[in-house]
């Protein structure tokens, strides 16, 4: 990775605080095992693979937090080239347009610009992930009956950050030097997404052709 591009990814970019794992943690020392296999230069396919012994639902929460936060960085990277103007829908090409609905405001799916939906999007991964009943940090506290069933939203949603910024923001992206670093991240997701069956395989249409070149 070039200095500069280093420095784009480091400066924190991201429009909120990450989440941490506190140190000493059974889900910190998964983390540190889920960037260890990644740092050794493992393959993608393999580094995603549930660790022997290892409860799927950690494995899970641990990914979904990373991926918050690389991909939340991701899009801050690109975010000054996304505004109401040059987006004023959350799309992915012609074919796929994303509208956003949640338990407060938005009731009904609603079509809003680019910019907004972001920016709801990770305030609403946000407290997701940071809500306890949901992301129990606490070793013994048990995770929810609906734990999957977020990871799976969370997940789905984040996919369409990767859908609009390849599709719309690529030259972007490409201009910045950060073309491999997304691609590495778009495929570590997509092989984790789909050692779990996390995310319907309608959602993942948008990027099926380019999906097909980049993971084998």
């Amino acid at each position: 990775m070039s200095l500069a591009l280093k420095q784009v990814f480091n400066k924190d970019r991201t429009f909120r605080p990450k989440r941490k794992f506190e140190p000493g943690t059974q889900r910190f020392e998964l983390h540190k095992k889920a960037q260890a296999s990644l740092n050794a230069g493992l393959d993608l396919k393999q580094a995603v693979q549930l660790p022997h012994g290892e409860d799927l639902h950690d494995w899970v929460a641990v990914h979904v937090v990373d991926f918050f936060n690389r991909i939340n960085l991701i899009y801050g990277t690109i975010s000054d080239s996304c505004t109401d103007q040059s987006c004023p829908v959350m799309s992915g090409g012609p074919k796929y347009e994303y509208r956003w609905q949640d338990e407060h405001k938005y009731k009904k799916p609603t079509a809003l610009p680019a910019p907004k939906y972001m920016s709801l999007l990770m305030d609403w991964i946000e407290v997701q992930i940071n809500n306890e009943d949901i992301f129990p940090t606490n070793i013994g506290t048990p995770f929810p009956k609906t734990f999957m069933q977020v990871a799976k939203k969370i997940l789905s949603r984040l996919f369409r950050v990767f859908v609009h910024v390849y599709i719309h923001h690529f030259d972007r992206v490409s201009q910045m030097g950060a073309e491999a670093h997304v691609n590495t991240c778009y495929k570590h997701f997509y092989y984790f997404v789909k050692e779990f069956n996390l995310i319907d395989h309608k959602e993942l249409e948008p990027l099926k052709e380019m999906t097909s070149r980049m993971c084998h």
